[in-house]
């Protein structure tokens, strides 16, 4: 957020917190391995005396790292791209990324940079519609994309992976983006494996409920890749989807009771819905309560967050639940990294939220890669080290992954919102999350999306140039 966060966003995902980075002799193809799995609330931060975040050891500091080794990096600096939709008129402010990344761009600079090298951040503002040429700007100076988010990032991907800018994105939207090459998330969202705890965890609380489910669709068309991969993956975790056939205008609609009443004459119980806070989710959330009509909304990681608890006040969102792999800001108390997060960005006077943290924990992989390559600091170094990272929890901010082989997290927790308060309800141990393999769903067919190849590398864009592991 995400699965994705779109403006819907996804975002974009065991909280194992005592086990960080694993520089493992792996094969550097994205194949599909088990993924490990963890109950553990919370884990021991960091000694006393030492430097780092979490669990995690500071991959910032002192050093004597030197040459112009690529563009975008001095002997003094090294010149990163992020951005966001902040711009976008449908849902303004949303900060809560760039305000991480040049949060933890002073905390690691403070620390004294990447062995001595200062990261220096250009911002881009996509404001939804405007990727294409927010990628070809950066393209022409940054070394690489760190901790972006753009709801139609893939309108950008050609460019891209035509200049050979590698990534790490606090979360991807589109489907070449989302298995693409010079790309590595911290929390995956792979075209063809969905993280799906929170479909497993609703069907056991309201076993009746998922019987009579039904998708929120909207024209916005990765809203509607994103659906296609749930009806799959709900299906094998026991949800019976209804054909209520309703399909919001993304850009909003005049009125809103006649698709509530559509989704009530249907005879929805749960509706999955992957758009975020903000009109389209108010309005119809509203319209639901004129009509005495309160099904379960079953929403992504990104409805999580202030603006949904502050709009709250009449309680129309009462049965609004929501996936998280990182853990909820609410959690703060019994998970340091967490702590430590609201306190980097709080500092440096930023938003904080689920895709703040999506972005600080992208930040990190990326300077912790970044630490490895040194002197050798080239975007082909990046992309060997970023491949050969297979347990990654953001030093507990999430739930360990896989960003080498692009594989998500196999543990999950249920949020919902009461009132104007967010609070963990499953599992109900505060920080702990659920853990099994199954709640990673193997998609395929025409939910995947796009063609992948043996490497599982989207092929929509790939070229004799584009930067591949080298073992």
């Amino acid at each position: 957020m995400g699965r994705v966060r779109l403006l819907s966003r996804c975002a974009v995902l065991c909280a194992a917190l005592c086990a960080l980075l694993v520089l493992s002799s792996c094969s550097s193809n994205r194949s599909a391995p088990s993924s490990s799995a963890s109950t553990s609330p919370a884990a021991q931060a960091v000694g006393a005396g030492t430097t780092g975040f979490g669990t995690l050891a500071s991959p910032c500091g002192k050093g004597h790292a030197t040459g112009a080794t690529d563009q975008g990096v001095t002997d003094s600096t090294i010149d990163i791209a992020y951005g966001d939709d902040a711009g976008y008129s449908g849902d303004p402010g949303v900060t809560e990324m760039s305000d991480a990344v040049k949060a933890f761009m002073k905390w690691c600079n403070d620390q004294g940079g990447i062995l001595g090298r200062q990261v220096v951040g250009q911002y881009y503002d996509a404001a939804v519609f405007n990727v294409v040429p927010q990628v070809k700007q950066a393209c022409k100076t940054a070394f690489m994309l760190v901790g972006e988010g753009w709801a139609l990032d893939e309108a950008g991907e050609e460019f891209r992976v035509g200049c050979n800018l590698p990534a790490v994105p606090a979360y991807t939207a589109g489907v070449d983006i989302a298995n693409g090459p010079e790309m590595f998330q911290p929390a995956p969202n792979p075209d063809d494996y969905l993280p799906a705890s929170d479909l497993f965890q609703i069907a056991k609380l309201f076993p009746a409920a998922v019987k009579a489910a039904a998708p929120l669709n909207t024209t916005l068309s990765s809203s509607q890749v994103s659906i296609a991969k749930v009806l799959q993956a709900g299906t094998e975790a026991g949800f019976q989807w209804l054909n209520c056939n309703v399909t919001l205008n993304f850009l909003g609609e005049p009125d809103y009771l006649p698709y509530a009443q559509k989704f009530k004459s249907c005879g929805a119980k749960l509706i999955f819905s992957n758009q975020p806070p903000g009109p389209l989710t108010y309005d119809l959330l509203t319209a639901m309560d004129q009509l005495n009509y309160h099904p379960i909304i079953l929403g992504e990681a990104d409805v999580y967050g202030v603006a949904m608890a502050q709009w709250n006040t009449a309680g129309f969102g009462n049965n609004v639940y929501v996936r998280q792999a990182f853990q909820p800001l609410e959690n703060a108390s019994v998970v340091p990294a967490v702590n430590q997060y609201l306190s980097v960005v709080h500092a440096s006077g930023g938003k904080v939220g689920q895709l703040g943290e999506q972005a600080a924990s992208a930040f990190l992989l990326w300077a912790t890669a970044a630490k490895e390559c040194g002197s050798h600091l080239t975007r082909q170094c990046m992309v060997n080290e970023l491949s050969q990272i297979h347990s990654w929890d953001g030093g507990g901010l999430q739930a360990t992954a896989d960003p080498g082989n692009n594989m998500p997290a196999a543990c999950g927790m249920l949020v919902k919102l009461t009132g104007t308060a967010w609070s963990q309800v499953y599992p109900q141990t505060k920080g702990q999350m659920e853990c099994s393999p199954n709640f990673v769903v193997k998609i395929t067919g025409a939910a995947v999306g796009t063609t992948l190849n043996s490497s599982r590398l989207s092929t929509k864009f790939l070229g004799p140039s584009v930067i591949l592991p080298q073992k």
